[in-house]
């Protein structure tokens, strides 16, 4: 059963025997609701929401300064009907899961598809860069993007952007703007190796040193041939969005989508019939 949602726009899909677990599933830049993914969770057993945490009525038209109790907000209609939450995103996101299930206690785990171990910032048409998150109605320190950096094919691939500005980047900024993932249960990451939006494997390598810094076990899932847009079993290829170019191929991204299923599927307590 589905439930459409407003304030903020979104679905919330009721598995037909709940396992007990409730997933909040966010898309990446574009702004989309990530219905698919809520469908196909909810498929297995899960009870999934998803929002459109930008674009929407009320809301910021690019991801500026989103407010974390966007997601919190979310878990709040999740958490009376489970015995357990998990916040899941891609790309910015990513962003998003993990830093909500850093700032809240509630949620057992988080999955980051294309995960970013830090806050990356927006730049507004005058050029001035603000954080894409707040919370508690400060904004949430970030990575500034290095405006020096050009692209030199066409369609633009980013990923040297983002190597390029974490490289010029002070380095307390850098220790400001990491994602503290050490608070967080369970992680669960997928990157493509290929990815040319941003060094996602690259990133899930730190948030893996991070966390056995901390003494907390991670779980990585990579593919060196796929790309920024993972293709979970019984997903459709997503299209559109900004013109970029994302790496990999549909074949490579389905491939490492069903590598990473029986984790995604462990992660969210999903019968194993699933």
């Amino acid at each position: 059963m589905e439930e459409q949602l407003t304030h903020p726009d979104g679905v919330l899909v009721s598995p037909e025997r709940h396992c007990g677990t409730g997933v909040l599933t966010l898309g990446g830049s574009s702004g989309r609701i990530d219905d698919g993914r809520a469908r196909l969770f909810a498929a297995h057993g899960a009870l999934a929401l998803s929002i459109r945490w930008f674009g929407g009525d009320g809301q910021p038209s690019g991801p500026r300064l989103i407010p974390l109790e966007t997601f919190t907000a979310a878990l709040d209609r999740l958490a009376p009907h489970c015995d357990r939450l998990v916040i899941a995103g891609t790309s910015f996101g990513a962003e998003a899961a993990l830093l909500t299930g850093a700032y809240d206690e509630r949620a057992s785990a988080a999955i980051g598809f294309a995960p970013s171990n830090v806050v990356w910032s927006f730049i507004d048409p005058d050029g001035t860069q603000v954080s894409h998150w707040s919370w508690a109605g400060e904004p949430m320190p970030a990575v500034p993007y290095d405006t020096a950096w050009k692209p030199d094919t066409d369609p633009p691939a980013f990923v040297g952007n983002y190597r390029q500005s974490l490289a010029a980047a002070d380095p307390k900024t850098v220790a400001a703007a990491t994602i503290p993932v050490d608070h967080i249960d369970e992680v669960l990451l997928v990157a493509g190796g290929d990815d040319q939006v941003w060094p996602a494997a690259d990133f899930a390598s730190a948030i893996a040193d991070r966390r056995r810094a901390h003494g907390r076990d991670t779980t990585v899932v990579t593919r060196g041939d796929a790309g920024h847009r993972t293709i979970l079993p019984g997903e459709s290829a997503v299209s559109g969005g900004m013109h970029m170019q994302r790496g990999g191929t549909e074949q490579a991204d389905r491939a490492l989508g069903e590598q990473a299923w029986p984790a995604v599927r462990d992660i969210l307590r999903l019968p194993s019939a699933g």
